[in-house]
């Protein structure tokens, strides 16, 4: 696996873990919210993945972005659809969110190149 994408899901995955023990409520109601808001529904999962992304990019939040890449990703989102999704980020967001775009583009290289 790509250390990009490793680096990502392991601190994700170890933050996530400590937040979780603290046992706060709002907080777990949040991350049970999220969750939830990208099950299948009247969107399928892959649209409501691109939708996150899209918003993730015109919100500048970098650990979004790659959440979210990677997950549409996985759902099958294609290199041409994550670039028309980012396309229309970029366009709604303006050329602040280029850096973004510029680092959404090197984890989704880095996704392409991981291993199964």
């Amino acid at each position: 696996m790509s250390n990009l994408v490793e680096e990502f899901n392991s601190y994700r995955s170890k933050m996530n873990e400590k937040l979780m023990a603290d046992n706060n409520l709002v907080v777990k109601r949040i991350f049970n919210l999220d969750t939830n808001a990208y099950a299948e529904g009247a969107l399928d999962v892959k649209t409501k993945e691109l939708l996150g992304l899209v918003a993730s990019t015109v919100l500048r939040c970098d650990d979004c972005i790659k959440y979210h890449l990677e997950t549409a990703y996985k759902q099958g989102v294609s290199k041409a659809e994550m670039m028309e999704a980012m396309g229309i980020a970029t366009l709604v967001g303006g050329t602040i969110v280029i850096p973004h775009l510029r680092r959404a583009y090197e984890f989704w290289e880095a996704l392409e190149t991981q291993e199964p």
